[in-house]
């Protein structure tokens, strides 16, 4: 086997997953948040399943409604001048989601660093409390006037640590 020219080699690239510091030590972790929703026809795609697109928004749609639970609602992310975006997402889909299944979306966020958070989120069968989802997303703070990641306000963290278990 021949061996290829070292110009057309590939570059080792760092790692994928971004070491996570944390903003200060006595910040913990977000509180649990569980927001419940059931599948519909208008989420299922031409295989007879929820859409991958659409476990995508749920992960979206429950991360938002967790920020607006804790006092951080988009007009408050503008008086900030910064707000979070995905930088990547990780999702492992475990099992299909399908029309008319009750689910319980749950997440928090599992750690904090200067300008990111790391946020995982499960998504659960009711009927037989089997996870069907399982996903990171790591979210980057930017600054909405230069489009650049920016420090994470200690307000921020503060106020998921004593978010509610729940909304409804």
């Amino acid at each position: 086997m021949a061996s290829l020219d070292p110009s057309l080699r590939r570059r080792a690239r760092p790692s994928a997953r971004t070491k996570l510091r944390p903003v200060k030590p006595a910040t913990p972790p977000s509180a649990p948040f569980e927001q419940p929703l059931v599948a519909h026809a208008a989420d299922i795609d031409e295989l007879g399943h929820v859409s991958n697109i659409v476990v995508v928004r749920w992960i979206q749609e429950v991360a938002k409604a967790h920020s607006r639970a804790v006092g951080w609602d988009h007009a408050a992310y503008l008086r900030a001048g910064a707000v979070f975006v995905v930088r990547r997402h990780e999702i492992d889909y475990l099992g299909p989601v399908l029309e008319g299944d009750a689910l319980v979306v749950r997440t928090f966020v599992a750690a904090w660093s200067a300008a990111t958070s790391e946020r995982r989120t499960t998504i659960t069968r009711v009927s037989d409390g089997r996870e069907m989802t399982r996903a990171v997303t790591l979210w980057a703070f930017v600054n909405l006037r230069t489009g650049r990641p920016t420090r994470i306000p200690e307000a921020l963290p503060a106020a998921f640590a004593g978010a509610p278990a729940s909304f409804v």
